[in-house]
């Protein structure tokens, strides 16, 4: 594996993820670095996961210190682990979705992602439940129906959803998943059945 960060950061490196996090916000960018490094194994192995090819894999952990360095001041992160780690898996899925190949985030999703109300959410249909879900979509609370357009109408993932709103993931991830439980919800009111 060709993924090893040299970095002469010194006592950074002896420092917890929290203080990394302070010093990056405070400027010190090479910090992120030293941060990133520690999490390597666990970014190619979330990578190899979905994307099933040591390879690619190792070029989607490049690409994501690429793409997160730079934009690292801006984000609102409570605890890093599980922050990379989404932000890692959201990468991959991007780049599967721009492939043609589809995986859900997880087996919790798996059922909701394939659930008629997600169909209804593409453009184009006709029937009585497109207007329903029109009408349904109006009744949600903002967060919902903004997250569940980014994602399924702008097909943002839970990522870039989370930058352009200054929402955290597991924000995004619930207003998705609560969003299409209650335009589910709401459509079966206002329709007879599904199909």
């Amino acid at each position: 594996m060709r993924l090893f960060w040299g970095h002469s950061a010194g006592r950074a490196e002896e420092a917890s993820d929290a203080e990394l996090l302070g010093r990056i916000r405070a400027g010190e960018r090479d910090c992120f670095g030293v941060l990133y490094g520690r999490y390597i194994p666990l970014l190619y192995g979330v990578c190899l996961k979905y994307l099933r090819d040591a390879d690619r894999a190792e070029d989607a952990v490049m690409a994501l210190f690429e793409r997160l360095q730079p934009r690292m001041e801006r984000y609102a992160i409570g605890e890093f682990r599980t922050w990379i780690y989404s932000a890692a898996k959201n990468l991959c899925l991007e780049e599967l979705r721009r492939a043609g190949r589809e995986v859900p985030l997880d087996s919790s999703l798996r059922f909701m992602e394939s659930h008629p109300v997600v169909h209804l959410l593409e453009e184009g249909e006709a029937s009585p439940r497109i207007e329903a879900l029109r009408r349904c979509m109006e009744h949600l609370p903002e967060v919902q129906r903004v997250a569940l357009e980014r994602f399924f109408r702008d097909e943002l993932s839970y990522a870039d959803i989370a930058e352009a709103t200054g929402w955290n993931l597991k924000s995004v991830k619930s207003y998705i998943q609560n969003g299409k439980r209650n335009l589910k919800i709401c459509i079966e009111k206002r329709t007879e059945r599904w199909d």
